[in-house]
């Protein structure tokens, strides 16, 4: 459920939407292998090649979820509050995976150029982790924009997102929100065919294709909602999640940046309105729950272990049999880890923080 405030300051409920929790999951899930893999493989060999796009789901549902929650009340909290929930919502992970980043920078037992930098130097990379400055500095991690976790890119762009919202999106006309999409989805288009692919927007050289990605899909998610397009059906959780991990699995083809292209302006946008629309058996609300709920604390603290992995693999090439038993370890054990930080970290401090915001607010 998402919890609102009305005018007299008490909480109401809206419906949650059960399933495009689970396929955040399934997504988050998707990147961690992709994360995994793409150590091991080339794009056209990766069997997961196309895994990255879940940042392109990420940023449609950000922008059905958003709207969703906020149309209708954002006028009513203020931007101060919904900034304040916005932060809430997401910094206390972004601070985890700085913190965890800089932890496996220093300790990383397969690499040895933490230690050309400065203690200065290393305090600047944090902090800019922390408050999501970019800083691509390391070409040891080909200039990541945020070197200690390199996920943290689509969270600076989230960011972004969420301020042009409260500033300017919230209060267009749905019609008017055709005239973002269409540029967007040339520049979508042309990103595609130039690189061949849309991978980028993680690093100092492809900066702008991140902002491109979230302003097609963003602006993609708001219009599903303000239209309303829910698109009924019985597919239910495991169908959609099928048809999701699809996209992460397609081979890669002569048309690669085209067929990519094509997903993201497509086929996710298809998928969220199937999400939204589908139905859920009570058997599958727990599992469709805990995914949604683990989603964004294994997106954002799993990529301390990745620069360890790809830092062992570059080293000792273990062979295939090695290689499957780590990554298989390495993902449950990366999954079980981020249960134990959902649990006794981010939901807690989420929780204490929004008590005290909703006390301020409603005193």
């Amino acid at each position: 459920m998402t919890n609102t405030v009305n005018k007299a300051g008490s909480l109401t409920i809206k419906p949650h939407f059960q399933i495009l929790d689970g396929l955040r999951g399934i997504a988050a899930l998707g990147i961690v292998i992709f994360h995994f893999m793409e150590w091991v493989y080339e794009p056209a060999a990766n069997f997961i090649g196309h895994g990255f796009l879940a940042v392109d789901f990420f940023f449609c549902l950000s922008g059905f979820v958003i709207g969703y929650a906020y149309d209708s009340r954002i006028k009513l909290i203020g931007l101060n509050q919904f900034f304040k929930s916005r932060l809430i919502r997401l910094q206390p992970m972004v601070v985890l995976g700085s913190v965890l980043g800089l932890i496996a920078f220093l300790l990383d037992p397969f690499a040895t150029y933490q230690f050309v930098y400065s203690s200065g130097r290393i305090i600047i990379i944090f902090l800019c982790s922390l408050f999501l400055i970019p800083f691509p500095v390391m070409p040891e991690r080909s200039f990541n924009l945020f070197s200690l976790n390199a996920p943290a890119w689509s969270l600076f762009w989230e960011y972004v997102a969420n301020i042009f919202y409260a500033l300017i999106l919230y209060k267009l006309q749905r019609r008017l929100l055709w005239l973002l999409l269409v540029p967007a989805a040339i520049a979508l288009i042309y990103t595609g065919q130039h690189e061949g692919n849309l991978l980028g927007g993680w690093n100092g050289a492809t900066f702008w294709d991140g902002g491109i990605r979230i302003w097609y899909s963003f602006t993609a998610g708001l219009i599903i909602y303000r239209y309303n397009f829910i698109i009924k059906n019985r597919i239910g959780f495991i169908g959609l999640g099928g048809l999701l991990a699809l996209a992460f699995l397609m081979p890669h083809f002569s048309f690669n940046g085209l067929a990519e292209t094509l997903v993201v302006m497509v086929y996710f946008p298809l998928l969220v309105c199937l999400g939204a629309g589908s139905t859920l058996p009570a058997r599958m609300l727990p599992a469709c729950k805990l995914a949604g709920e683990i989603s964004y604390p294994l997106y954002m603290t799993h990529y301390a272990a990745i620069w360890i992995f790809g830092n062992y693999f570059t080293q000792y090439h273990p062979g295939v049999k090695g290689l499957a038993l780590i990554v298989i370890c390495g993902v449950v054990l990366l999954v079980l880890f981020a249960w134990l930080v959902m649990k006794y970290i981010d939901i807690p401090v989420r929780k204490y923080l929004t008590g005290r915001r909703l006390r301020r607010f409603t005193a």
